[in-house]
């Protein structure tokens, strides 16, 4: 996709439509941002820059394949330029890729990428979560290595490196990771928390989390000390962290998702559904899939089959790769 391309500056027209655009992607405001680019495109400003921040709206508002479509035009449009900018917009149109499905042709993207800048630790990264959805463990694991070589003394790499061979089921495997980066010099108070969380040294996270939870209410550190309270069992304490939370921040569709979970443990379902249902509320969030899920979960435990087979019809429209979904849809038609 980018073999070929020269490195070059860039110089742009008038972008003022483009601007307010991509301000709107700051704030969130996905919708307002696909107005502004519209304007763009009629008035004739930049057409790499037009499709780059319409691409990137479009993700925010999880369409992936539109966005896919839009960000390799961008790319097209660069006139054979390769500057920080396209490389940026080739990074977002991996995501979309992997996102929308197509992992094989993200990992073709983060090579094209490499072939060009082969110290890109992020580049390395990214594309081994890509081969590891594909069940490709070698070629991940030699990517994570080659990530590490880049970017050794970043203990958040190790962290995001075992919760990516977790999810893929490879904790075992990954837990030289976790060691390695708990012998780092500059690791703070929260990373050592995590570090601890995953080797399950629930007290040693219990008590660097702690150290870490400070005014600031950082997302982050709510998150994994309310897991490992739920890991000591202590899951109404859990609980009433999140909750604590979000009558602060009501927004977090992330701690929503965790409450939720943690109250479906608790066997509290009016209330898991409740929090599953704030959180999607939150528009555009990036765990819209998970919410959306579990609150079909939540509508089961509830013994309201026919609400849930009706939001399963809905879900597996919208995602209609999930394969363990399909199979709760067969059951709950039996209902």
């Amino acid at each position: 996709m980018l073999a070929g391309l020269v490195l070059a500056g860039c110089t742009f027209n008038s972008t003022q439509s483009i601007d307010l655009g991509m301000q709107c992607i700051e704030n969130s405001d996905y919708e307002g941002a696909l107005t502004y680019f519209q304007q763009a495109e009629e008035s004739g400003e930049n057409t790499e820059l037009m499709l780059r921040g319409r691409g990137i709206a479009k993700m925010g508002l999880s369409d992936y394949e539109g966005a896919v479509e839009d960000l390799r035009q961008a790319l097209n449009a660069s006139g054979g330029r390769v500057s920080y900018l396209e490389y940026d917009t080739a990074f977002y149109l991996a995501t979309a890729l992997f996102k929308s499905g197509k992992p094989a042709e993200a990992i073709e993207t983060y090579t094209a990428i490499l072939d060009f800048e082969e110290d890109n630790s992020d580049a390395y990264f990214l594309r081994g979560k890509a081969e590891l959805s594909q069940g490709m463990y070698d070629e991940a694991s030699r990517d994570f290595e080659l990530a590490i070589d880049y970017k050794s003394s970043d203990p958040t790499l190790y962290i995001n490196i075992y919760e990516c061979m977790e999810a893929a089921g490879y904790a075992d495997e990954a837990k030289g990771y976790l060691k390695t980066a708990m012998e780092l010099k500059n690791i703070n108070e929260y990373q050592k928390g995590v570090l601890y969380y995953w080797l399950g040294d629930y007290d040693n996270a219990k008590g660097c989390l702690e150290s870490a939870n400070n005014s600031k209410g950082d997302p982050n550190v709510i998150l994994y000390l309310g897991r490992t309270y739920e890991a000591l069992g202590d899951k109404s304490y859990a609980a009433s962290l999140y909750s604590s939370y979000l009558k602060e921040f009501p927004e977090d569709a992330n701690i929503c998702n965790q409450l939720g979970l943690c109250q479906l443990d608790n066997g509290e379902y009016d209330e898991a559904l409740s929090a599953f249902q704030q959180g999607l509320a939150v528009p555009n969030n990036e765990i819209m899939q998970s919410l959306k899920y579990n609150e079909i979960v939540a509508y089961e435990y509830l013994s309201n089959f026919k609400q849930a087979s009706l939001l399963m019809e809905a879900y597996l429209k919208e995602y209609p790769s999930d394969e363990a979904a399909k199979r709760e849809y067969i059951f709950l038609k039996t209902r």
